[in-house]
């Protein structure tokens, strides 16, 4: 093992420590795979931002303290943006706490056949491709060059799961049946077509809504869950519909406006309820956490719910395909 290779395996290794000191990582099959896997293959360039816009950090830069800072940010436990197009992010390396958070949450089991959605740096698919083996890992994504630079990555790092370039809303017919289906890119709602895609008792975990959404598969018509607990902000899905249009926020307390909760509740009700009534809901069921939140996809439909999906709070979730 040469100098620069110590030097990642150290650093990795600190990032490891650090997620588990903090609780984000207590699946040991997860942590030898963060501790293994190595990210800076996964993100040889970022965009670091600032007050001047973004500068770009990579691995091959001929001064040495730059390539320090962008191996430093590589191990850090942050999102990194990958790539930048018209000032706006389009793809990332999501922070490596939430990304085993959510691989621990999607519950897999040995012999699972996992759907990514969102194929970003291949990094999260290598993550799988670890735990579960190259043949029973799918990760798909709308960008050509965002699945070239994936599979050159997940090359370089020693794994090969099956990357498609493809429209995630509709799955990946070709690879299905899959036990665990996991997005890495918001959507408006959750794709009916994934649960057709899906064997009963499977399990999809998607964000939505600034929360993540845990659903359980019952058959291809019907999936149901709750929200965790976990904020989470994702590049949207690109090739599915548009979310809903922003809405009229005036007369709304600012300091309502600035709570992740309430944000959270506008986000989900968007396109179904009016702000200032989400505002009453809001201070009549005494400011809902994301968990008390949960959505059911039927064959007819898609809807979000508080507390019951049978109860009187509850709202239509646009169609995200079908």
């Amino acid at each position: 093992m040469g100098a620069d290779a110590d030097v990642h395996a150290g650093a990795r290794a600190a990032l490891v420590r650090e997620m588990t000191a903090a609780g984000a990582l207590d699946d040991p099959a997860w942590r030898a795979a963060f501790a293994e896997v190595p990210r800076h293959l996964f993100v040889p360039y970022y965009f670091a931002g600032g007050a001047a816009g973004y500068r770009r950090l990579w691995g091959e830069d001929p001064d040495p303290a730059r390539r320090a800072r962008w191996l430093e940010g590589v191990y850090q436990d942050t999102p990194l943006a990958t790539r930048i197009r018209n000032g706006e992010v389009v793809s990332s390396s999501s922070q490596p706490s939430l990304m085993a958070g959510m691989l621990e949450e999607l519950e897999v089991r040995d012999g699972d056949a996992v759907l990514e959605i969102g194929t970003g740096t291949g990094y999260n698919a290598a993550l799988l491709a670890h735990r579960l083996g190259d043949d029973r890992v799918t990760t798909v994504d709308l960008d050509p060059e965002i699945t070239e630079s994936a599979r050159r990555h997940l090359d370089a790092a020693g794994y090969h799961p099956a990357v498609i370039t493809g429209d995630g809303a509709r799955g990946c017919p070709s690879r299905a049946p899959f036990d665990r289906i996991i997005a890495t890119c918001a959507l408006p709602s959750v794709p009916r077509a994934w649960l057709a895609q899906c064997r009963p008792g499977a399990r999809i975990l998607a964000p939505l809504a600034t929360g993540l959404i845990a659903l359980d598969v019952r058959d291809a018509s019907h999936a149901e869950g709750r929200f965790l607990h976990t904020p989470a902000y994702f590049v949207p899905l690109r090739g599915g519909p548009a979310g809903p249009s922003p809405r009229n926020l005036g007369g709304l307390p600012r300091r309502v406006l600035e709570n992740d909760l309430f944000r959270f509740l506008l986000a989900l009700t968007a396109g179904s309820l009016d702000p200032h009534d989400a505002l009453t809901l809001w201070h009549r069921e005494k400011r809902p956490r994301r968990e008390r939140f949960g959505v059911t996809v039927t064959e007819h439909g898609e809807w979000a719910w508080l507390d019951d999906p049978r109860g009187p709070y509850a709202w239509p979730l646009a169609a995200a395909g079908d």
